[in-house]
């Protein structure tokens, strides 16, 4: 039995994060080592999980890990984003990657063997790419991936009772689940590689109002740690100079 794409790239970033690779990425999402791990095995044992939600006029579920938990971690990181105008551009994404998902399935062949690769592929690393030119930040881009998805599955799904076809549909089974996961990653990979490139050619990242988008989400968490630091800085010089005093009174005594 094969491993799904999904279920592997889980695995391989799921080591990553163990061995402290990802944590730059992490950081800048506003996620912690184990909160990621956290829900990477949620996600990985939700896979397996389906809710049934209706059984008339279709067969209608949801999968815990391929779309309930991805849902819950998107809104998450919106809730947690600094300034509106990153809410703003991870909802846009969603939609863009929604509604270019929904258009793709509507013209590409549903035969996978017609098509030059495999669709969960297509899907994936156009949404990823989609997320990242409309969220322009490495959340907003995973945002746009995995929630555009679980949108698209929704229309999907609105689609069909709507024309009233019967049949079974899971949102976030199957081959979705593949496809979050590879657009999430695409999205955030993507958003590292121009933000590194950017900082390379700018010599450090800009703070202030005219820094690049693409490195907006993190200025303000940069201005704090580098005034962090100064101030640490100060501290302990003002300590080493009382130290110095100190000894050069007891040699005067």
């Amino acid at each position: 039995m094969n491993m799904p794409i999904g279920m592997m790239l889980l695995l391989v970033v799921g080591v990553l994060i163990y061995f402290g690779i990802a944590h730059r990425i992490l950081d800048r999402m506003r996620l912690t080592d184990k909160q990621a791990l956290l829900f990477i095995a949620a996600i990985v044992v939700g896979s397996f999980i389906d809710i049934p939600l209706m059984a008339t006029p279709i067969e209608l579920s949801v999968n815990v890990g391929g779309a309930l938990l991805p849902a819950l971690l998107s809104i998450w990181l919106i809730m947690k984003a600094d300034e509106s105008t990153e809410k703003v551009r991870a909802v846009m994404a969603a939609i863009l990657v929604a509604a270019s998902v929904s258009l793709g399935s509507r013209y590409l062949p549903y035969e996978p063997e017609n098509m030059f690769l495999d669709p969960k592929l297509i899907y994936g690393i156009s949404a990823g790419m989609i997320a990242y030119l409309a969220g322009r930040s490495r959340r907003s881009a995973f945002i746009g991936g995995v929630l555009g998805i679980v949108l698209s599955d929704i229309v999907h799904m609105i689609t069909i009772i709507r024309l009233g076809i019967p049949g079974t549909t899971d949102i976030g089974g199957a081959g979705a689940f593949d496809v979050i996961i590879i657009a999430g990653i695409v999205g955030v990979m993507v958003a590292e590689l121009v933000g590194e490139t950017r900082e390379k050619l700018q010599g450090g990242p800009i703070l202030g109002g005219h820094r690049p988008e693409g490195l907006y989400e993190f200025s303000k968490e940069l201005s704090h740690n580098n005034q962090k630091k100064q101030n640490e800085m100060k501290e302990n010089e003002v300590h080493s100079d009382h130290k110095e005093e100190r000894g050069r009174g007891d040699r005067n005594e």
